[in-house]
C-alpha cells in the first residue's frame, strides 16, 4: 500500500532539490507521514502516503496582517485572478470546469491563508498543481482584478457618470454579510480582544469601514513579504507517488527563489496582571423568542501554547468534559438555569491562535443578568476543581475520539490539512498531532498516576489565571443605520478627496472594468481534462435485501469500515394527521435527548456517547427522480457504533421506539429555546437556502412540505414554541406523533458493516424490528394516492442479483396545481440573498449558465460574494444569490442568463467544460458508511445512474437550445421568487410581491 512504500523513504535521502528529514509510521491512521525541507528556499514539506485515490494537495503561507484592510483575505482572492503562465482572468473558477476536482478553494484564516484541492485522477492532479504553483508564486495582481475583487469606487450605474459614486468589490460585499451575523460579531471582538497585541488584535478577512483604506500598493508589498517559499509550508496526502510531486514543485516554482528571512513571526501575547472586562454591540435579532433578552455574555481564559501538542490535547479534553452535553457541568449550571437561550458562540476551545483559549457563557440573556451568569461561572469553576469528573464521562470521550479514528471520511485529506494547520503555522510538530492513540494512552497514564490531575489544570489555567476577559453584546435598535452612516460618512470623505481628473479616471475605469468582464476569454492556456477522460462505467455496489417478519426490508451491505457499524431506518409520515405535521422536526430533534425506558435524559446521553457515535433522527423528503409530483416523506433514524457495541445501539434504538418519555418539560422547554435560538442565528449564513425554499414552495407538493419543515416557516413556529408561557399543550403533541411514526408498520432499514460483520448484525437488526410494536389497528393514510414504487432488478454478470426489491410508498396530490409567488422577507441586512426557482430538467444546463454567463454578472461586475444556477435534486432549476447588494436587477439578470441559453451562444468546449463540472460532481468519492445509500434512501439504482451517466455524456448544443426554449422560457413555466434582504423601493410599488 502506498503507506508502506513510504516507509522505505531515508533520513537525509535528497529528492528533487528536498531532504527527507524524518519517516513516522502512524498505524491507528493507516498512514505513514514523510517530513521534508528544501534545500535551496528553506520551505517546509509533509506528505502523508495512505492507501486512499482522493488526493490533496495544499499550500500554505504565514499571513500576519498588522491591521482590518483584509489584505490577506483579498490578496487570497486576487491571486487566483491570473498568473504569468496562465494570465487569463480568474484562471481559479475557470479550472472548476477544466478538472474533476471534489475540492478546490482558499482560506484566509487569523493568521495563515490555505489554498487546497483534491482530485482522484493524477493527469488532472498535475494539472491543478502546475495552476496553484503559479497563482501563489507568480500572480499578475492586475490594478483591475484588485477593483473587482477588494473594493473600488464606482458610479452605481457605471455607464451613467450621473448617478452617485458607492463603494463596491467581492470582498467588500463578503464581509458586509459576514457581520451581519450577531455570533461571528461576537467571536471575531473575542478574539481581537483576548489577544490584542499583535495579528490576533485585527480582523484578518477586513472590516467593511477599513477594506477602503487599502492600496493596490500595499497588496502587492504583502504578497512580496508573505508569498515565498521561506514562508511556506507545503502538504501532500494520497497514494499518488511523492517524487512526482516535489520534482513539479521544484522544477515549476522553487528553484526560481533564494532563501529569505520571513520575519513574519508572531509573538508570544503578554500575560495580563489582571482581568479585563469589555461590551460591544450589535443588531437586533427579529427573530428572537424573547425581544427583551438579547445579550451575550461570556468569560474566556487564556491557556497554552498550541505548539505543546500533549498539553493541548489534554486542554481539549478537558474542555469537552466541561461544556459537552447535558451531563457536563457547565450545561447543568448554566443551560438549565433558565436565564438564557444557549451557549455564547465559540463556546469551549480554540486551538487556531499561537495560544489557545477557552471560552464559556450564554446568550439570550437580559442584560442585568450579566452578573448572574459570571457568579455561575465562577461558582462552577470551584465546584470542579473540588470534584472532578465521573469516570464513565471521560470514558466516553475517550471512546468518542476511537469512533474518530476509525470512522472513515471522503475527505480525510482536506480534514488532515485542516487540523495541522494552526500548530505547524507556528512552526510546531505536524507529525506529533497525528500520533493520537501515543496521546490518549499519556493521558491515561497520567490520571492514573494522579487522579486530580485534571482538576489541577482547571485550578491553574481557570481559577488562578489572570489573563481572563469578560465579553458582553447587546442589540441596539439602529445598530445597522449606524453602520451604514459610518460607511456612508468613509464614502462622503473619499469622494470630497477627488479631483475632476480623478472622478473623470474613475468613469472610465469603471467602463474599462465591465468591458474587460464582458470580453470573451482566451482560456486556451489553461490545462484541461477532457471528456475522454471521464470513467465510462461505474463500479456497481453489492446489495443484500433480506426481510424480518415477512414484511420489514433490511438492506445489507458489505464494506471495509475498519470496525465500525452504520445503521438507519426510514419510517413513513404518510399516516400521520396533517395538523401534527409542522411538529415533526421538533419531535426529531428531541425523540433523542428526552430519556427512554428506565433511562432519564442524562443518563440516556451518557450512554449515547458511551456505546455510540451518535443517534439522530431527520425529517426525509424526497421528490421522485422521475416526477416532480410525486415525493416520500417520512423520518430518517441515523446512528454508527464500534463492532463490539452493536447490541447496546440496538437495545437503544429499541427503548427509543418503544419507550420514549415525554414527562422532562422543564428539560423540553431548554432543548426548544436551544433550537430557536440556533435557527434564528443560522439565517445569516443560509439564506439564499431559505430564498429558494420558499421560492419553490408552490411548485411541486413537497415544496410545502420543504418549507414547513425547513424554510422560513419553520424558523418562526420555532420562535412561535419559544414564546410560550405554557409548553405542555405542544409537549402532548410528541407522543401523539410517536403513535404514528415509531412502529414496524412502514419502516425499511440498512446495515452497511465489515463482511464478517453482517449476520451478527443481521441478528441483531431482527431483533429490533420484532421488538417494536406494530399498530393494532390499520391506519389509512392521509393522503390517500399511495404510488407503490421498487427498485428494478437486473442480472449482473451470469448471477441474479435477487431480493433487491425495496418497494417505497410515495405519495402524490393529483390536485395540486403549481402557482406563481414572489416573498419578500424584510430583515435587517445590509445584504439581499436571493432565490428564484422554475420547474424543469437539466443539469447540464445549470452549470453552463453559472459558469458562462451567472458568475461574471452576478459576481464580476454585481459585486455579490456568490451566484449561480443549479438543479435540485428534487427537479427545481434553481437561480440563486448570496450575500448580494443588488435584488431586483440580480432577479433581471437570472432573466437575461435564459435569453442566453435560448440564444446558444455557447461552444462545444463549453458544453464538454459543463460536464467535466457535472460528473466531478456526479463521481464525487463515496465513504464505505454510504454505499448503497442512493439505493436505500432515493430508490436509485446502479443501473439507474449508469443509465443517466450515459445521457450525460449524450447532451449536445441543440438539446440545450431546445430546453432552454421548453423549459426556461419565460410564461413556459411557473417560477417562484423570494428576496431576503432590507427594505426595498423597487419591490414595496409592484402589487405582485408578498412582503413578510
Amino acid at each position: 500500500s502506498a503507506s508502506e512504500r513510504a516507509l522505505q523513504y531515508r533520513v537525509g535521502e535528497q529528492i528533487h532539490g528536498f531532504t527527507v528529514k524524518q519517516v513516522t509510521s502512524v498505524p491507528e491512521l493507516f498512514l505513514t507521514a514523510v517530513k521534508l525541507s528544501h534545500d535551496r528556499t528553506g520551505a517546509r514539506y509533509l506528505h502523508v502516503a495512505r492507501e486512499d485515490s482522493n488526493n490533496l494537495f495544499s499550500i500554505q503561507f504565514r499571513t500576519t496582517p498588522m491591521d482590518s484592510t483584509g489584505v490577506p483575505h483579498i490578496l487570497e482572492h486576487t491571486v487566483l485572478c491570473g498568473s504569468q503562465k496562465y494570465p487569463c482572468r480568474d484562471p481559479f473558477f475557470k479550472m472548476l470546469n477544466r478538472s474533476l476536482s471534489t475540492f478546490m478553494n482558499a482560506f484566509t484564516a487569523s493568521d495563515y491563508t490555505l489554498y487546497p484541492f483534491s482530485t482522484q485522477n493524477p493527469k488532472d492532479f498535475q494539472n491543478l498543481l502546475s495552476v496553484y504553483l503559479d497563482a501563489a508564486f507568480f500572480p499578475c495582481l492586475r490594478q483591475l482584478d484588485f477593483w473587482q475583487e477588494g473594493w473600488r469606487l464606482e458610479h452605481e450605474n457605471p455607464a451613467d457618470p450621473q448617478t452617485p459614486l458607492v463603494f463596491k468589490g467581492v470582498v467588500f460585499n463578503e464581509m458586509k454579510g459576514a457581520f451581519v451575523n450577531n455570533e461571528r460579531i461576537f467571536a471575531q471582538h473575542l478574539q481581537n480582544k483576548i489577544l490584542p497585541d499583535h495579528t490576533y488584535g485585527v480582523i484578518s478577512g477586513g472590516d467593511p469601514l477599513c477594506i477602503p483604506d487599502l492600496t493596490w500598493e500595499q497588496l502587492k508589498q504583502f504578497h512580496a513579504t508573505h508569498y515565498h517559499p521561506s514562508n511556506s509550508r507545503f502538504f501532500t496526502y494520497g497514494n499518488f507517488p511523492l517524487e512526482q510531486h516535489l520534482k513539479q514543485i521544484h522544477e515549476e516554482a522553487l528553484i526560481k527563489f533564494g532563501r529569505i528571512e520571513s520575519n513574519t513571526n508572531i509573538p508570544k501575547q503578554k500575560l495580563w496582571e489582571k482581568p479585563r472586562e469589555h461590551s460591544v454591540t450589535c443588531g437586533l435579532d427579529s427573530f428572537a423568542a424573547d425581544p427583551s433578552k438579547q445579550t451575550t455574555v461570556s468569560v474566556s481564559y487564556l491557556l497554552t501554547d498550541i505548539t505543546d501538542t500533549f498539553e493541548t490535547f489534554t486542554l481539549s479534553l478537558l474542555s469537552s468534559l466541561l461544556v459537552d452535553g447535558p451531563n457536563s457541568p457547565f450545561y447543568k449550571a448554566l443551560i438549565e438555569s433558565g436565564v438564557g437561550t444557549n451557549f455564547s458562540p465559540d463556546v469551549g476551545f480554540n486551538g487556531s491562535t499561537r495560544e489557545a483559549y477557552f471560552s464559556v457563557g450564554l446568550q439570550g440573556i437580559a442584560e442585568r443578568d450579566i452578573d448572574t451568569v459570571k457568579q455561575i461561572i465562577a461558582r462552577t469553576v470551584d465546584e470542579v476543581i473540588a470534584k472532578g469528573f465521573e469516570e464513565d464521562r471521560i470514558e466516553a470521550l475517550l471512546h468518542k475520539i476511537e469512533i474518530q479514528l476509525k470512522h472513515q471520511s471522503t475527505s480525510f485529506g482536506l480534514a488532515l490539512t485542516s487540523y495541522i494547520a494552526s500548530c505547524w503555522n507556528q512552526d510546531g510538530d505536524p507529525v506529533e498531532l497525528l500520533k493520537i492513540a501515543d496521546k490518549v494512552s499519556r493521558f491515561r497514564q497520567c490520571l492514573k498516576e494522579n487522579p486530580t490531575f485534571l482538576q489541577e489544570k482547571v485550578k491553574t489555567y481557570f481559577k488562578d489565571n489572570p489573563h481572563r476577559l469578560t465579553l458582553s453584546m447587546s442589540p441596539e435598535e439602529d445598530y445597522h443605520d449606524k453602520q451604514a452612516k459610518m460607511e456612508a460618512e468613509k464614502l462622503e470623505k473619499k469622494v470630497n478627496a477627488l479631483s475632476e481628473e480623478e472622478k473623470t479616471q474613475i468613469f472610465e475605469k469603471g467602463l474599462e472594468l465591465i468591458a474587460l468582464q464582458s470580453k470573451p476569454q482566451d482560456t486556451s492556456c489553461l490545462p484541461a481534462l477532457k471528456v475522454s477522460d471521464i470513467e465510462p462505467k461505474i463500479p456497481f455496489t453489492v446489495l443484500e435485501t433480506t426481510f424480518v417478519a415477512d414484511e420489514t426490508p433490511v438492506q445489507y451491505c458489505a464494506q471495509p469500515t475498519n470496525g465500525v457499524v452504520y445503521f438507519r431506518a426510514v419510517s413513513s409520515l404518510n399516516t400521520l394527521p396533517e395538523e401534527l405535521k409542522p411538529y415533526v422536526p421538533l419531535f426529531c430533534n428531541v425523540i433523542t435527548k428526552m430519556g427512554c425506558g428506565a433511562l432519564d435524559y442524562r443518563e440516556q446521553a451518557q450512554k449515547i456517547e458511551l456505546k455510540t457515535g451518535g443517534m439522530s433522527v431527520s425529517p426525509h423528503i424526497i421528490p421522485d427522480d422521475s416526477h416532480l409530483d410525486v415525493y416520500e416523506q417520512g423520518v430518517l433514524f441515523s446512528s454508527l457504533c464500534l463492532d463490539r457495541n452493536l447490541p447496546d445501539m440496538m437495545h437503544l434504538w429499541s427503548e427509543i421506539f418503544n419507550n420514549p418519555r415525554f414527562e422532562e418539560e422543564e428539560h423540553f422547554r431548554v432543548l426548544v429555546k436551544k433550537t430557536a435560538q440556533e435557527l434564528s442565528n443560522g439565517i445569516p449564513d443560509c439564506g439564499h437556502l431559505y430564498a429558494s425554499i420558499r421560492a419553490s414552495k408552490n411548485l411541486t407538493p413537497s415544496g410545502e412540505l420543504q418549507e414547513m419543515f425547513s424554510g422560513m416557516d419553520q424558523v418562526k413556529l420555532m420562535k412561535r414554541i419559544a414564546e410560550m408561557s405554557d409548553i405542555k399543550p405542544v409537549l402532548r403533541k410528541l407522543p401523539r406523533i410517536k403513535k404514528y411514526l415509531l412502529n414496524s408498520d412502514n419502516i425499511r432499514c440498512s446495515v452497511n458493516a465489515a463482511p464478517q460483520q453482517i449476520s451478527e448484525a443481521s441478528k441483531e437488526v431482527e431483533k429490533f424490528i420484532k421488538g417494536i410494536a406494530r399498530s393494532k389497528k390499520e391506519r389509512k393514510p392521509v393522503r390517500p394516492h399511495v404510488i407503490e414504487k421498487s427498485s428494478e432488478v437486473t442480472p449482473v454478470g451470469r448471477e441474479m442479483l435477487t431480493g433487491l426489491q425495496i418497494t417505497r410508498k410515495l405519495v402524490n396530490d393529483p390536485t395540486f396545481k403549481p402557482c406563481q409567488m414572489k416573498t419578500h422577507f424584510v430583515l435587517p441586512f445590509p445584504v439581499n440573498y436571493v432565490g428564484e426557482c422554475i420547474r424543469t430538467v437539466l443539469r447540464i444546463l445549470a452549470r453552463l449558465m453559472t459558469a458562462k454567463f451567472l458568475h461574471r454578472e452576478i459576481r464580476e461586475k454585481g459585486g455579490a460574494y456568490g451566484g449561480g444556477a443549479k438543479l435540485s435534486h428534487n427537479g427545481i432549476f434553481t437561480f440563486y444569490s448570496y450575500r448580494d447588494p443588488n435584488s431586483l436587477s440580480t432577479l433581471k439578470t437570472f432573466e437575461k442568463a435564459v435569453e442566453w441559453a435560448k440564444s446558444g451562444e455557447f461552444t462545444q468546449q463549453d458544453i464538454d467544460e459543463a460536464k467535466l463540472a457535472v460528473f466531478a460532481a456526479v463521481d464525487a468519492p463515496v465513504a464505505p458508511s454510504d454505499k448503497g445509500m442512493d439505493h436505500f434512501l432515493y430508490g436509485i439504482s446502479d443501473e439507474k445512474k449508469q443509465s443517466h451517466r450515459e445521457q450525460l455524456f449524450a447532451v449536445n448544443s441543440d438539446n440545450l437550445v431546445d430546453v432552454s426554449n421548453k423549459y426556461l422560457a419565460v410564461g413556459k413555466s411557473t417560477r417562484g421568487q423570494a428576496v431576503l434582504g432590507p427594505e426595498n423601493a423597487g419591490i414595496t410599488k409592484d402589487p405582485s410581491w408578498v412582503k413578510r
